[in-house]
C-alpha cells in the first residue's frame, strides 16, 4: 500500500491529515489507539511545518506519503521550507516541572516515543522527515 496527499501550509489543512490517517488505519485494520497515536505524530510534525518552515504569509505545499510493506508503516513528510532537523532536538525534559519547562519540544518527544524510527535528510532543497512504525497485523 502506498498513498500520498498534498496540502497547503494552513492550519485548517490538518483535517485532511486526520482523514488520511483514518483511511490508512481502516485499510490496514489498525485499532483506534494506534490510529490516534499516528494522527498525533503527524499532526505535531505537520503543525511545525505550517508554523515554522516558511516566512509568515508564504503560500507553500506540504507532501505526506505513507507506505506499508507488510511489517512497517512509513510516513515521509516533505516540504521546501527552512532547513530544520527535528531529530537533533532534545525534546522536552519530562523530569522538569511543566510550569518551569521551556515551551516547545513536546512534539519531537511525542514522535520519538510513538514511532520506532525517525530520521531526517535534506535532499534537493526539500526537508524529508521519515517516521516508521512497526505494525503487527491482527
Amino acid at each position: 500500500m502506498r498513498k500520498e496527499i498534498k496540502i497547503k501550509n494552513h492550519i485548517d489543512e490538518l483535517e485532511h491529515v486526520a482523514a488520511f490517517v483514518e483511511q490508512i488505519g481502516e485499510e490496514l485494520g489498525l485499532d483506534m489507539e494506534m490510529q490516534m497515536n499516528l494522527n498525533l505524530v503527524l499532526e505535531e510534525m505537520v503543525t511545525n511545518v505550517i508554523f515554522y518552515a516558511y516566512p509568515q504569509g508564504t503560500e507553500a505545499e506540504i507532501e505526506l506519503m505513507a507506505e506499508y510493506d507488510g511489517k512497517e508503516l512509513t510516513f515521509v513528510l516533505s516540504d521546501q521550507g527552512e532547513v530544520f532537523d527535528p531529530t537533533l532536538e532534545e525534546g522536552a525534559n519530562m523530569e522538569e516541572n511543566p510550569a518551569e519547562r521551556d515551551l516547545g519540544g513536546m512534539g519531537i518527544f511525542i514522535v520519538k516515543n510513538i514511532m520506532n524510527q525517525v530520521s531526517y535528510q535534506r535532499l534537493e532543497g526539500r526537508n524529508l522527515l521519515t517516521m516508521k512504525k512497526d505494525i503487527k497485523k491482527q
